[in-house]
């Protein structure tokens, strides 16, 4: 019984549940990510540079079997996962860089002075009139 009470502790914590939570987050916005890039970015950026598809770029290699399909390097996937990630990158610079702009502005704005304590307020209130 202590390994399961154990157990049950370290699943508990904190970090754990935390991390948990991380992971699904990021599994989401991954695919918002992905979306962005494949359904938004994509497509203006096909459109300059002529609607070249990277991915189907292979190279054929010799087959010494004829009823084999022949063997191909696909190239041209590493390419367009390679260009992807550097969309998606960029993409997250952009809202990285966006939020900490947000943040910074609002660490900026003042905060409202404490409020006064009555006690304190009243003290102040009898000074003034003793020195008038």
């Amino acid at each position: 019984m202590p390994f399961i009470q154990e157990f049950k502790q370290f699943a508990m914590r904190g970090n754990v549940i935390d991390l948990a939570v991380g992971v699904i987050i990021g599994g989401a916005f991954g695919k918002i990510v992905n979306s962005l890039v494949e359904d938004v970015i994509t497509p203006p950026l096909g459109l300059v540079i002529g609607g070249v598809d990277f991915s189907k770029l292979t190279i054929k290699l010799n087959n010494p079997l004829d009823a084999a399909p022949p063997v191909t390097i696909n190239y041209g996937k590493f390419l367009q996962a390679s260009f992807d990630f550097i969309i998606i990158a960029f993409a997250l610079f952009l809202l990285i860089r966006a939020v900490n702009r947000f943040q910074k502005k609002a660490e900026e704005a003042p905060a409202p002075p404490p409020e006064i304590p009555a006690d304190v307020k009243l003290l102040t209130e009898i000074r003034d009139l003793l020195k008038k």
